[in-house]
């Protein structure tokens, strides 16, 4: 279904939850079958917020590769390019309220769009709570339009133990979800 040389992208906006923006890029890149290219953008709130919750700057570590979210000229803004996938990881709900009608400005939302019109993966991990009538609006729309929203709630049923296992049930859920294969707890496989 994928090709062998994946290429993906991966959105941090400016909600709160960049730790699990952080642990999805690590894990990624340790993946049996890594992406070939990971092309990261950030808006300029999850930057602040970024380092705020997790006293870190990003990095781009090989295959990640960081991309102004006001450029317009970069392969994934067209759908002829061979990016198959693409994460918003958290996803605020402004973004996701801009993607579910059709606002196309600035690349996040444009790499969206084109997701959605090539058919392609787009999974969105939401980390609002509680939601109001127009979150679940905009999330039934794009999920209709073809969209995954996979919010950023952990599950329990791993027996977690530190705060990273927690996130790492989430994590692991949007890397299934986005077709690669991960080696991570599943519910009564693991305890027969």
């Amino acid at each position: 279904m994928y090709p062998q040389n994946r290429k993906i992208i991966v959105a941090v906006t400016g909600a709160s939850g960049s730790i699990y923006a952080l642990k999805l890029l690590d894990r990624l890149k340790g993946l049996k079958n890594p992406p070939s290219e990971i092309a990261v953008i950030f808006t300029d709130n999850a930057r602040g917020i970024r380092e705020y919750e997790t006293g870190k700057k990003f990095v781009a570590k090989v295959p990640a590769k960081i991309y102004n979210n006001d450029d317009f000229f970069v392969p994934f803004a067209s759908g002829s390019s061979d990016f198959d996938t693409m994460i918003i990881c958290p996803a605020s709900m402004g973004i996701l309220g801009r993607i579910a009608n059709g606002t196309s400005d600035d690349l996040i939302t444009r790499a969206a769009d084109v997701m959605l019109k090539e058919r392609r993966r787009l999974i969105l991990v939401p980390r609002e709570t509680p939601y109001n009538l127009i979150h679940i609006r905009n999330m039934e729309t794009i999920t209709l339009a073809g969209a995954v929203v996979c919010p950023a709630t952990p599950s329990f049923y791993s027996k977690p133990q530190t705060i990273d296992d927690l996130v790492m049930t989430v994590v692991d859920r949007i890397i299934s979800l986005a077709g690669f294969e991960v080696d991570t707890y599943r519910w009564m496989e693991n305890d027969r």
